[in-house]
């Protein structure tokens, strides 16, 4: 087993400076915002955090490799990543709105992630600087940083490739990683737009759209006014904001597709019909069981339906209090939180099609068992078809990424259990830690400023591991416990 090498350590270095160097430019954009509305003071704190990091990102960058970063340094800088910009986020919010640092760095955690817990108690005495900010963190963040950085820098080859898969991408729209993350900022781009305008439409305020497309597309779900959505009141702008929501949580290729080829890709792709099917269903259970709450069929129906579509595409914004729904609605929208959209949209949770992989894996082996030994098994996936092995493959990474995603999910329950108030039930710990880890944002009222440390730190780590669908985090923890690459 050898050591960790200085040529390890420098490229890992490397790829840290360019993706500060684009956060500094990131930076540098949102000084617009105190301009416009006379926040002057804010102005010095973003110069501050932009030179900083442009600082950091020039000594990093001073380090010269020519090697290309292979998977196991992708995943490092990618886990590295995540930690380190949210940090250097954390200095306009603490100087801005004195808030105490660990509510800032998990402000950060949670904006970057695309998770939408907050520490704020009220949004909207935010200054408009950090009410973008935040917005800024998840849109960016919702495509994800490296993404960001390979399309600013155009940079080609097989390191960009490992670079972009490090954040939970595999698909690519073009042959050319590049052409790939440049049409999906595109896109991510028109969606935003075209949200912002149908928001307008539906009489949200020009500020407040703009803020709420950004992290509705972005599937982060921060919000600009107390309350989240329920603050409007509105069963114009709750339907409004569930296109806007399910855009986000549908893969990129299908995007793409459904613009170049055909609109049909939408209906006909594996994920979506998953999607639909385990939205309606959510829906039925939940609309019936909430009339004791609600009474009304209409508006159990509206609080229901938007709730689970919020947690489905691990979007989080809120337009019921969920805390006085019964355990069994509860615990459904924490399986629609632990679920997730499509993989290679903006989505966290474990992905529809890895749910989709353990179903058909079960098939599978009933059929293998039924059938005689000598019968040929269809192994299709959609309208893939795949050999044995690669079915094998394909359930046994669906189950491995699974089985770590529910182990972590039961230690962050066992530790919030520990602390939080006695009117918490266990299905609100699970409904908290599920919201954290699937970077959905939903909440029963555990998480907010009066939480301890330990409690904060359980579920930042939470929504950091949640994010990088924990391989890439364990790579970095197994290096700092052992200090050594496996090669």
């Amino acid at each position: 087993m050898k050591g960790i090498l200085a040529s390890d350590v420098r490229i890992i270095l490397e790829e840290l400076g360019r993706i500060l160097r684009i956060f500094s430019f990131v930076t540098f954009f949102a000084i617009l915002i105190p301009v416009i509305f006379g926040e002057f003071h804010a102005v010095w704190y973003f110069l501050l955090t932009s030179g900083l990091a442009f600082l950091s990102s020039m000594v990093l960058l001073s380090v010269r490799v020519e090697e290309e970063p292979r998977t196991r340094h992708a995943m490092i800088v990618a886990a590295l990543a995540w930690v380190i910009v949210p940090l250097y986020s954390t200095i306009p919010i603490f100087f801005i709105e004195k808030m105490p640092f660990i509510d800032c760095m998990f402000e950060c955690m949670s904006g970057w992630s695309g998770t939408g817990l907050t520490m704020v108690i009220r949004e909207d005495l935010l200054s408009h600087s950090i009410q973008f900010w935040r917005s800024l963190m998840q849109w960016i963040g919702g495509v994800g940083v490296i993404v960001l950085m390979i399309s600013i820098l155009a940079r080609p080859g097989t390191g960009a490739y490992s670079l972009y898969k490090s954040e939970g991408r595999v698909e690519k729209i073009h042959p050319s990683i590049v052409s790939t993350v440049k049409t999906i900022w595109k896109i991510f781009l028109i969606y935003t737009v075209l949200g912002v305008f149908l928001l307008w439409l539906c009489r949200m305020p020009l500020w407040d759209a703009i803020n709420h497309s950004m992290t509705g597309i972005a599937t982060g779900g921060f919000s600009v006014v107390d309350n989240s959505i329920g603050t409007y009141d509105s069963p114009l702008i709750d339907y409004a904001l569930i296109p806007i929501m399910t855009a986000g949580a549908v893969s990129f290729v299908v995007h793409y597709r459904m613009i170049r080829v055909n609109y049909k890709v939408f209906f006909t792709d594996l994920q979506n019909r998953a999607y639909f099917l385990i939205a309606g269903t959510a829906i039925a259970f939940l609309a019936y069981v909430n009339m004791q709450t609600y009474g009304a069929a209409s508006s159990s129906f509206r609080f229901s339906s938007f709730q689970v579509f919020s947690a489905l595409t691990c979007t989080g914004f809120q337009t019921a209090n969920v805390q006085i729904w019964n355990e069994s609605s509860k615990l459904i929208l924490s399986l629609a939180m632990i679920i997730g959209g499509a993989a290679g949209s903006t989505v966290g949770g474990i992905k529809l099609i890895r749910v989709i992989l353990l179903y058909k894996g079960v098939v599978w082996k009933f059929r293998k068992v039924s059938l005689s030994p000598t019968a040929i098994i269809s192994h299709k996936l959609g309208s893939k078809s795949l050999s044995p092995d690669e079915a094998n493959e394909e359930v046994a990474e669906a189950g491995l990424i699974s089985f770590l995603w529910l182990v972590f999910l039961l230690m962050g329950v066992l530790v919030l259990l520990q602390t939080v108030p006695p009117q918490y039930t266990l299905g609100d710990v699970i409904f908290e830690v599920a919201s954290a880890q699937g970077n959905v944002g939903l909440s029963t009222g555990i998480t907010g400023p009066w939480m301890g440390t330990l409690n904060k730190a359980t579920l930042m780590f939470n929504m950091w591991i949640g994010r990088l669908e924990i391989i890439p985090v364990l790579m970095l923890l197994r290096l700092i416990v052992r200090r050594k690459f496996t090669y």
